[in-house]
C-alpha cells in the first residue's frame, strides 16, 4: 500500500529534505504534492487525493494554522492526518495545533524512522506497510 503525500513549506530546499527523509524512512509513498504556502496547498487538494499533509507552521501568504482552520472546516478535508513539522518550539503554538486538531509534530531536525513511525501510526500500517486489523490494536470489535 501506498500514500499520496502532500508536502506544504515555503522553502523548496526543505520539502526536497522531507521527501528524501520519507524515502530513506522505508515508507511507502505513491505520489508526493507540493505546495509553498496554505493557500496552494488547498488548491492542490481541490483536484488531488491525499492521505497526510505534512506542513510548516510559518509560511506567507497562509500559514499552517491557518490551513489547518480552513480544513476543518470541510467534510472530506477534515478527516485527512496533518503533521506539522517546524523548527517553532512554543508551547503555546504547539497547544494552538493541538486544539485546531493538528495529528502530530516533528520538530526539526529528525530521522527517518521517527517520521515513519509517526505516518505508518496516522494510517493504520505496521511497519512492512499492512493494515493492522482492530484486534491487533487491542480492541475487540
Amino acid at each position: 500500500m501506498a500514500f499520496n503525500i502532500l508536502i506544504v513549506d515555503d522553502s523548496m530546499s526543505m520539502r526536497s529534505v522531507i521527501k528524501k527523509i520519507i524515502s530513506l524512512s522505508g515508507f511507502k509513498v505513491d505520489e508526493y504534492l507540493e505546495a509553498s504556502n496554505g493557500r496552494e496547498a488547498l488548491n492542490i487538494l481541490a483536484r488531488n487525493w491525499v492521505d497526510i499533509i505534512l506542513s510548516d507552521i510559518n509560511m506567507p501568504e497562509m500559514n499552517g494554522i491557518e490551513l489547518l482552520k480552513e480544513l476543518k472546516k470541510d467534510e472530506l478535508y477534515k478527516q485527512i492526518p496533518v503533521v506539522f513539522i517546524t523548527t517553532e518550539g512554543s508551547k503555546e503554538r504547539m497547544e494552538e495545533a493541538i486544539q485546531e486538531g493538528a495529528s502530530g509534530f516533528l520538530k526539526k531536525p529528525f530521522l527517518p524512522e521517527e517520521l515513519r513511525a509517526l505516518l505508518c501510526q496516522l494510517v493504520g500500517v505496521d511497519e512492512e506497510g499492512k493494515y493492522i486489523s482492530p484486534a491487533e490494536e487491542g480492541m475487540d470489535f
